[in-house]
């Protein structure tokens, strides 16, 4: 009876010993809270800011791609920019769709001159595109007067062009008119005889270029070789005497039509005048190659027409085929590509420039 009685007691100040320390941690965790609760009560609430990632470019389309400088590059030839759809002319709408569409896909604005030199200088991950314009209508730049003063008409490409780099700074105002300095009105330096100089001017300095179209849309395949050297020289020769000192570096073929003897396209004077085009462009034939590309021949470079099917066609097929379209590594000094298309890379023309094959 002495033994039970004894473990009863034991027992007893074992549940008693638990029950105070219990109450010693609850006391304990009561002040702790009441603490806590002081301190927010007399310190200021912080809010956490986050601010967002600065994006060198901010499409959407640019940052999924890897580089790939040796793809292909798209080169769209425009010619009426007008209020309704034709075969040759872009309505004002799609045109401006256009230029969102591009934008949106990830294609930067490159001059003719950057793609020659092999100077492309765009944000990682864009693809480069070249806008060219030819036979100078009266829609791709017209002048309105306001109180006597010239102004580009809104509704022109040169002004849609200038607006969209307002709103997107990442898509520059880089095309390229080809302009015909003897051809019949409207076509004849955009269709305002009174402006010619001033639009050439004009164009030049706002970082656009101008090329050699001949003087009067001639088809230089029907012409014998002093003919040709006319057409060619002298259209140099009219630019040149409304923008001093302009260097032509590029000619559109009328019609897509060599001369007979190719190289007087490329080189060759009249009456003192000399020219030289170091690229010229066709009427059609697709997406043209990357000037890295061994594959690139500078004296028969292909467009893709607007309005057309082929337009289209591209854009959709670089979307399934990411990998065969030129994307920026964003680096000027470097040509970086696939390992399996490193064979591609013109390294004899571009000895200068890194390679960065992955």
């Amino acid at each position: 009876m002495k033994v039970i009685l004894s473990k009863v007691i034991a027992f007893y100040v074992l549940c008693l010993s638990v029950a105070t320390a219990f109450s010693g941690m609850t006391v304990m965790l009561v002040q702790a809270q009441n603490r806590m609760a002081s301190r927010a009560s007399s310190t200021p609430s912080l809010e956490l800011k986050i601010q967002p990632s600065k994006l060198t470019d901010s499409s959407s389309a640019t940052q999924a791609l890897r580089p790939n400088e040796v793809g292909k590059v798209l080169i769209l030839e425009y010619h009426l920019i007008q209020p309704e759809e034709t075969r040759w002319g872009r309505s004002l709408e799609n045109f401006k769709k256009d230029l969102e569409r591009l934008y949106q896909d990830g294609y930067r604005p490159i001059s003719m001159a950057e793609y020659i030199d092999g100077k492309i200088d765009l944000s990682a991950g864009t693809k480069p595109v070249i806008l060219t314009f030819d036979d100078s209508s009266p829609g791709q730049l017209r002048y309105l007067l306001t109180n006597g003063k010239p102004e580009i008409d809104p509704q022109c490409a040169v002004a849609m062009l200038l607006d969209f780099n307002q709103k997107h700074p990442d898509f520059r105002n880089k095309a390229i008119f080809f302009v015909l300095p003897e051809a019949k009105q409207p076509h004849k330096l955009f269709g305002q005889p009174e402006f010619e100089s001033e639009k050439l001017r004009q164009l030049a300095a706002l970082g656009f270029e101008i090329g050699n179209h001949t003087l009067w849309h001639a088809n230089l395949g029907k012409y014998d070789a002093t003919t040709v050297q006319k057409q060619l020289a002298e259209s140099v020769a009219a630019i040149q005497k409304m923008v001093s000192g302009y260097k032509v570096r590029v000619l559109a073929l009328p019609f897509g039509v060599y001369p007979k003897d190719l190289n007087l396209a490329v080189t060759g004077s009249y009456k003192g005048i000399s020219y030289h085009n170091e690229a010229i462009l066709e009427v059609a034939g697709g997406a043209a190659p990357s000037p890295f590309s061994s594959a690139c021949n500078l004296t028969h470079l292909p467009r893709i027409q607007v309005p057309s099917s082929d337009f289209q066609y591209w854009l959709k097929y670089f979307d399934k085929h990411p990998d065969e379209v030129f994307v920026s590594d964003g680096k000027v000094d470097t040509i970086s590509l696939p390992l399996a298309s490193k064979s591609r890379f013109n390294s004899a023309k571009f000895k200068s420039l890194k390679l960065d094959a992955y």
